[in-house]
Parts: C-alpha cells; structure tokens; sequence
C-alpha cells in the first residue's frame, strides 16, 4: 500500500512539473514576449479617420494633421530640461509630472508628453529632435470640422483612458477614440485599422533594421466615410432659431425614420473641442451647470408632452371604442371633476367634437375621452393598463433604441405606478386622480424625439421606423434591419384620419392660423407644458414651456417635427413659428415668412432664465 502511495506522489508530482513546463514553454508566451520587448520596438502608423457627410454629400468633418511628442522613459538620456520646455512652452514641473506618469505607465512603452502640437511647434522641434534621446515624433490624424454646429451630433475625439485601454487591447496610451455622438456610436468604423512595424534593436538599444525584413508589418487601414442622415443646411438653421433659447428640436423623415435635423439649445462649436484648446473648453462646458450646452435636450430632456399628447388619447378614445368622431362635449372655460376640482381651458366655442376639439386644444373634451378609456373596463387598473399598452406600441416609455449616443425612455405610468402611489388597497384611486394624463400632464413624460417620432407615426398613419442617424457606408445604403423593418401601433389605420383633419385644423381654424406658410398644407399641434421646480424646497410653478408638433405636407409628409422651447410661454409663441419655419426651409429652401423669421431672430428667452421665479404662471393648456 505504501509503495502504490509512494508511486502515486512521484507520478503526480511529475505529471505538475511537465504540466508546468508546458504552459510557460507552450501556451504562456509572456517571457517570450518580454524578451523580444528587449529587442523589437514597436512603431504605429496612424490611419486617417473616416469623414463624415450631411444627407446631401455636403462634408462636415475631415481631417488635421497633429503631432504628439512620445517617450519612452528606459530611451531616455540626460538632456536640456530648459530649452526643451522653452520649445514645447510647458514648465518644468509640468514635464517631470508628465514623465513620472510614464514611468509608472510602463518604462519600454511610449507615452504621450505632449500631445497636438501646431505645424509651427513641430518643425521647431522636429530639427532638434536628435538632441532628445528617448522622446520621437508620433504624427497622428485631429478632426477637422467643417461647419460650426452639430456639435451634439458629431461628437469629438480625445485620448482613451486607461479603462478603455485594459478593455479593449486595441488601443495603446496616448490613442484616440471618439467620445459622444456619432464619433463615439461608429467609432470602429471611423477610426480605422492602425499600421504595425518591427524595428529591430541590438544590444546597444539602436534601431538595426526592419524584424525579419518586415514580414510582420502592416500598413494603416483608412476608417470608412459616413454619411449620416442629418441636412446640414436645416440643422444650420435650426441652431440659428434656437439662439438665446433652451431646448431642443427634432425633425424626422416619416417615410424612412431618418434624423433630418437633431437641435439642442444651447450648444457650442465642435471645433473648440479640438487640439490642446480641447481640455480647457471641456471643462468650461462641463462647469456650466445653469445652461448645460453638453446636455442633449433632444434626446435627454423628458418634458410633460403637454396639448400634442391630446392626439393619442383621441386615437386610444377611436379604438377602444369608446367615442367616436360625431361626440361632442361641453366646455365653460374648463373641466369640473372630483370635489370642485378643475382643469382650466381657454376660451372657445362648445360643444365640440373631435375634429374642432383637436383644433382647439379643448381640455374638457379630452378628459371626457380619457375618463371612457379607463373606464370602460372593470376597474381602474385594468383600463390603466390598457392605456398604457397602446401608448407602449408608439415607442413611448422605453428607449427607441436609435444609434444614437445617448437616449431617455420618458415615462408612461401604468397601474402598478398608482397602487403604490396611492398605497392600494388601502386606499383606492380612480380615473379622476389620474386626469392630469388626459392633457399630458401629470405623470407622463416625453422627449423631443419621441413628441417628433410621434408626429411621424400620425403622418404614416400608424407606423414608423425606428428613427437612426446612420444612413450610408462608402456610399452603400445601411441594411440594417433594426432601422428598415416597419414598427405597427396597435391602433388601426381608419382611425388616424379624423386625428390628422383634426391636426390640419390646427392651422386652418385652431391655435396655429397665424403661422400658416404659403403653397404648404400642415397638420401641427400646439402645446404650454406647466413648468415646476423646487426653490428652498417648495415647488414652484415657474414660465410654461413652449411645446409644437406637426408634419407636412398633410397628403404625403415628408417631415416630422418637433419642438420644445423651455419657458416659451406657449405653443404657438416659440415652438410653433420655428416649427414652421423649419418645415418650410427644409421643403422650398427659402423663406416666405420673414416677418416670423425676424421676431424668432430678435427674441431672446436669456432674461427669462436669468429670473429666479418667473411672473404670473399661466393656468391654461392649448
């Protein structure tokens, strides 16, 4: 037994070291790796970046030669600390931080010790370059941006992080990588494939020659152009109307969910987050924590819809059927419901039915509707439900899931929201405590896009695609299936029609006559969202914000449109005439309406935000 015991531990014992031997000689290839370090140096040639085209072919980011000044801190032999900073107009203190952190990096890695010198930088230090053993030249590619918007579009490109480096091998210290917006969404199709050579080295650390005659070298892969969905004139435009104003605008293409246009208000030059410049502007932008020009409010901002959301209830209203086209409310100047409470209204005719009752915003024919959606079914959580269902088939309460940067869901409430709201069973709650939804207000809660996608879905009659920024690859069309397969509400197609009449009487008889174009048939939506916030804790009621949906033309749209404009008074004062505007610059290419033009170019809402508390607040929602 002992001998078998013994037999045993030898064998196993054995078995350990070759096991051992195996994976250090075989599969573990790190000493091999250190040791060829020792005699092989590395050098990256960086590809140029793919540029980026408007929908029209128009270019809108290319590419910058840049410079970066490299070490690697082992090279490194005794130098003018003096002149060198006198070149690179850095301190000294500066320099001994930067190559400390390179050392702790990796001392037979290059670093970055300056990055993105200027043409003029470089050829001082290119012809002294001998001097400085141990630092070299690394050229690579900055952007360089051909118009001076869509800053929130584009995005911008800086060095990676460590945490990107240790995710993903690719990418080495001092690389750079796209961060936000289309830069950082498609940043393996622009960024290329980077070239590889093998110098190698002797004992004495010079370069000897190419490794093995080059056989392992590549050359760089140019990244790929992009054309990407957004008209560059209308986005233009639009960042011209939304100056000294807060908010955003969205404009789709119905037919294909392309973004013709995707405005937040205020924003910034793309080109003041390029080169040396880049850090410091960031951190003027990141800082601004009162105007936030880094915050995309068109994607991000989740606003109470306001009126626009009156057109959903009315198609929720046909298909459950629970009214019809020919019902007709009462209205005196509001909605009496519960014990003496009240939805206020403007004044207007009444009764009325659907189409007017769009026409003229009248909250009192929307409560009605949305009380016989929830209340057609046995209880209240169930009619909720129902309500929420039919909205969730419109892409609300959830993310899109576009290709874009960044994105919020917005809020639909559903049933389990009010029973813990309310605390039921304990107490029981009904349609009336969730009026407020009738008029999107209350708990629902919209992006810019989504309000855009919505207005796209009315025009299509009841479908969509899924809205997308991406609309070539070296001129071959995306396929795609997310952003080509038609997405179904699960209201009916016969019910959009008396939405979309009622929708083009916004403009013929409703809250928007007076921002009528010339030659263009619209079906809009004017919207005043209430504006809350808390000040020393108390909940504030603060200047409504501006709220506009509409398509055009009415027959065959060929834009959707959204606009939000935070503190606009209401929907017809701000978001309607830049909607119109919008609309018509991007179907005729000029401008008709000059005088809207001129009061949008010579208003400004600066004085308004600069107020703590704005004056009286308005009560009425149309």
């Amino acid at each position: 037994m002992r001998k078998i015991l013994l037999y045993i531990t030898v064998l196993t014992t054995g078995l350990l070291f070759i096991g051992r031997l195996f994976y250090l000689q075989v599969i573990d290839t790190s000493l091999a790796i250190r040791s060829r370090d020792n005699a092989i140096k590395v050098v990256y040639d960086y590809p140029q970046r793919g540029y980026i085209y408007d929908r029209n072919g128009k270019l809108m980011v290319s590419n910058q030669p840049s410079y970066d000044v490299m070490v690697i801190p082992r090279n490194l032999k005794p130098f003018d600390t003096t002149e060198f900073c006198n070149i690179l107009n850095i301190s000294q203190e500066d320099l001994e931080k930067k190559l400390d952190k390179a050392r702790i990096y990796s001392p037979m890695l290059p670093s970055v010790v300056i990055p993105q010198l200027t043409k003029s930088e470089y050829a001082i230090l290119q012809e002294k370059m001998r001097k400085y053993q141990g630092f070299y030249i690394q050229k690579r590619s900055l952007r360089d941006y051909e118009v001076d918007h869509s800053a929130n579009v584009l995005g911008y490109i800086a060095e990676v992080n460590q945490k990107k480096i240790n995710e993903n091998p690719y990418y080495i210290s001092g690389d750079l990588i796209g961060r936000a917006g289309v830069e950082s969404y498609y940043e393996e199709l622009l960024r290329g494939v980077k070239g590889v050579k093998y110098i190698q080295k002797d004992r004495f650390n010079r370069d000897i020659g190419p490794y093995k005659d080059g056989i392992y070298d590549t050359l760089p892969e140019k990244g790929k152009d992009i054309t990407i969905t957004i008209d560059s004139d209308l986005q233009a435009y639009g960042t011209k109307l939304m100056e000294n104003k807060r908010g955003g605008i969205i404009a789709l293409e119905p037919g294909t969910g392309e973004i013709l246009a995707l405005i937040t208000a205020p924003t910034y030059d793309p080109a003041d987050l390029v080169g040396r410049k880049r850090s410091p502007n960031f951190t003027e932008l990141y800082y601004d924590t009162i105007a936030r020009p880094l915050y995309d409010r068109g994607l991000l901002a989740e606003y109470p819809p306001g009126s626009p959301f009156k057109t959903l209830n009315a198609l929720i209203g046909l298909q459950e059927g629970v009214v019809d086209t020919d019902d007709k409310f009462s209205c005196n100047h509001g909605y009496t419901y519960g014990r003496g409470r009240r939805l206020g209204c403007h004044a207007h005719r009444s009764p009325l039915d659907m189409i007017p009752g769009i026409a003229q915003s009248c909250n009192a024919y929307f409560a009605n509707v949305y009380r016989r959606i929830i209340e057609k079914y046995p209880t209240p959580q169930e009619g909720m439900d129902a309500w929420n269902a039919h909205l969730k088939s419109f892409g609300l309460g959830q993310f899109m899931g576009n290709d874009l940067e960044t994105g919020r869901p917005g809020k639909i409430p559903d049933a389990e929201y009010y029973n813990q709201i309310y605390n039921y069973p304990t107490y029981k709650w009904y349609s009336t405590a969730t009026i407020s939804n009738a008029i999107g207000q209350g708990e629902v809660l919209m992006t810019p896009i989504q309000l855009a996608n919505m207005a796209a879905i009315i025009g299509n009659k009841g479908w969509y695609y899924t809205p997308h920024i991406l609309k070539e690859i070296e001129g071959t069309p995306i396929k795609n299936e997310k952003f080509t397969k038609k997405n179904y509400t699960s209201i009916e197609e016969r019910h959009f029609e008396p939405v979309v009449e009622g929708m083009h009487e916004v403009y013929k008889s409703g809250t928007a006559t007076t921002l009528r174009i010339p030659g263009i048939e619209i079906a809009g939506k004017t919207g005043t969202a209430e504006n809350f916030t808390k000040i020393d804790g108390k909940r504030v009621q603060l200047t409504d914000h501006s709220i506009f949906v509409a398509f055009a033309p009415v027959d065959n749209p060929q834009i959707a449109i959204a606009v939000f404009v935070e503190n606009g008074y209401w929907g017809s004062r701000y978001g309607g005439r830049i909607a119109s505007l919008m609309i018509e610059k991007y179907l005729k290419g000029t401008i008709t309406r000059t005088d809207m033009e001129e009061w949008i170019l010579s208003h400004s809402l600066e004085e308004e935000y600069a107020k703590p508390l704005s004056g009286e607040p308005f009560k009425i929602n149309y």
